[in-house]
């Protein structure tokens, strides 16, 4: 039997748990104490979010700006000088950091006018002269080298410390993980590991790339059809990998690994421990022969560390051909996708019946009860290793905190006169699931009604868009906006991230939203991405409706330019809630979706719940035409 996930602790992922204040006073003395120190002599400190593979979600061990911060939101940057605390985050979490933060901080609100970027503070904001303290296995080379070349004109400039400062003043810091790895089955992959490392040859081959650096932990599981449990809610190990024109090397805890492991990889790929890393790198030049034509490559997250390591005379830097490889999925994926996502349906639609019934005989559940109960269903079904992410379980107020989840110690009673959001996922074997549903159990207003509506209507120009390849979702992102702007309502996060195939849940490059990012990478058949619009009233109640989507090939009466189109495949199976829906404001088309899409939710869904009743009967009315 698979080893299961470590745990499914509701720690560091998309929700974040808890909203209460941490007094960080004595934390920030004992960290500016090292920072004055002659051995240090640093006047300001970087502390970003990621850890040293640039995970998005990370352990417990790597949450360094969660603890000298308080704030445990997944996205966020702070920069602590001998004075002050900043703390960058963007719309996501403004709420949630307001609340978190003691009054030791100064919450910068990324994206809003005259607010700087932390890397525009750096340059304009602190003294001349000033020593800006890095780990250096925490900022890519990218960020960097910008912003060294922006500090030029305070003269100031960054100093690369040899161990990171937060480590020694952090008591009770938890151990890094090293949970057992194990082989995903080419049943589930589509494509095996030999194959994968034979894609990435031939692209070094294409460029006098002597050999390839590999440190994205998802992009390492990927390329070696491994999984693991390092991390909560994301399937991967502590792993880099070096692969040459004649080599793969995987750099892990060797007690991770076992002879299931030895043999799925074979002789070909040998095992280093993951201390070797560095070392390994320090030496590559002369094992390779490097040179300014013949160099390494290194993807556009890679950190500087390694970068140091290698020479950076040495290395090219450029967006990871394994990145690209990933984002778009293969057909034993895809049908993977649609399969997992059925049996997701089946357990969504069993805890909404169950969730609606409670709530009906007056029985007090809170956010987080109710967040277990959606687990439990989903436990039981095929090829389930776990969640996605946190559950974001959220009543009322609570919905607008965009990535809200709740702590099991101190939440809320869910409220059947109270907008209900629950946004939710799980892993599979065969795929990865996250989709947001919002409820009202009792009689919504004419103002969540129409808010909901809007809402509707920019999730229904998402899933039926058509459009030419070479498009990107930086050009799409305002078809999901246009309905909410119409009422002069929007919302502060991107409409759809990249989902990995049982891997981690948000996956890059590709995208759909306002980030200038997502306009580098079109859109191409075979990637799988979020559709998520919402819209939120803080302090009142939080809207959001989301898919899965997988970009396929669409067929058109002309073929303008001889591009070829695209358009979307929903893969998400789960009723969208008719009651808050102002119909008046539906088109006909609009309302043909809806009804069709409800008609295909029943057909998949209701042959999984025939030992259900309870289930099955609501899925019908849900699904009925509107």
């Amino acid at each position: 039997m698979l080893p299961a996930f470590a745990g499914l602790a509701r720690l560091a992922s998309m929700g974040a748990l808890a909203t209460q204040t941490v007094d960080t006073t004595k934390r920030l003395e004992a960290l500016r104490s090292l920072m004055s120190s002659s051995e240090h002599n640093v006047t300001a400190m970087v502390i970003p979010s990621e850890d040293q593979h640039m995970s998005e979600y990370i352990a417990a061990c790597d949450e360094r700006r969660a603890y000298i911060s308080g704030f445990n939101g997944s996205a966020g940057t702070v920069i602590v000088t001998l004075k002050d605390a900043f703390l960058f985050t963007d719309g996501r979490y403004f709420l949630q950091a307001e609340k978190q933060l003691d009054s030791n901080w100064t919450l910068m609100k990324s994206g809003l006018p005259d607010v700087p970027t932390w890397q525009e503070f750096l340059s304009k904001n602190l003294e001349k002269h000033s020593r800006i303290g890095i780990d250096p296995t925490l900022i890519t080379a990218a960020d960097a080298e910008s912003l060294e070349t922006s500090l030029k004109a305070k003269e100031s400039h960054l100093v690369s410390l040899t161990d990171n400062l937060v480590d020694f003043i952090w008591e009770d810091r938890p151990p890094r993980p090293a949970n057992k790895v194990f082989p995903l089955d080419v049943k589930y992959s589509g494509e095996s590991h030999q194959d994968k490392l034979k894609r990435l040859r031939e692209e070094l081959n294409k460029k006098p790339y002597k050999a390839m650096v590999v440190n994205m932990l998802d992009e390492v599981a990927w390329l070696f059809n491994l999984r693991g449990s390092d991390i909560d809610f994301n399937p991967v190990f502590f792993a880099y990998a070096v692969v040459t024109h004649d080599n793969s090397l995987l750099f892990v805890n060797t007690s991770q690994v076992d002879d299931v492991v030895r043999t799925h990889l074979g002789d070909p790929v040998q095992i280093k421990p993951y201390d070797e890393f560095f070392p390994y790198l320090r030496g590559l030049g002369g094992e390779v022969d490097l040179s300014d034509e013949l160099q390494v490559l290194v993807g556009d997250k890679c950190n500087l560390a390694i970068v140091e390591a290698i020479g950076r005379e040495r290395i090219t830097i450029l967006r990871s051909p394994i990145a690209d490889f990933k984002a778009i999925k293969n057909e034993t994926e895809i049908e993977g996708f649609r399969q997992c996502h059925i049996r997701d349906g089946a357990a969504l639609t069993r805890y909404f019946a169950w969730l609606e019934e409670q709530l009906n005989s007056g029985t007090q559940l809170n956010e987080s009860q109710a967040a277990d109960k959606l687990e439990e269903f989903r436990s039981e079904l095929d090829l389930f290793r776990g969640l996605s992410f946190t559950t974001i379980s959220s009543t009322g107020p609570n919905g607008a905190v965009i990535h809200y989840s709740p702590d099991p110690a101190d939440c809320s009673i869910i409220q059947k006169e109270q907008i209900y959001l629950c946004d939710s996922g799980a892993q599979f074997l065969d795929g990865t699931t996250d989709v947001t549903r919002t409820w009202h159990f009792g009689n919504p207003t004419d103002e969540e009604k129409r808010a909901f509506t809007r809402v509707l209507q920019g999730h229904i120009a998402i899933d039926t868009a058509i459009f030419p390849n070479g498009t990107t979702g930086y050009i799409i992102d305002s078809w999901a906006r246009r309905p909410l702007w119409e009422d002069g309502l929007d919302y502060r996060h991107g409409t759809g991230h990249g989902v990995g195939h049982f891997l981690n849940v948000h996956e890059g490059p590709q995208g759909i939203g306002v980030r200038i990012a997502y306009n580098s990478t079109a859109l191409k058949s075979g990637m799988t991405v979020s559709n998520e619009p919402g819209y939120y009233a803080d302090g009142r109640f939080g809207i959001r409706i989301e898919n899965i989507v997988i970009v396929r090939d669409a067929q058109t009466p002309n073929n303008f330019g001889n591009k070829g189109y695209l358009k979307f495949e929903h893969v998400t199976l789960s009723p969208i809630h008719k009651k808050l829906i102002d119909a008046s404001l539906l088109t006909a088309a609009e309302r043909s979706w809806l009804d069709a899409y409800h008609a295909e939710v029943l057909d998949k869904v209701s042959p999984l719940l025939k030992n259900d009743t309870r289930a099955l009967a609501w899925l019908e009315r849900e699904c009925s035409p509107l």
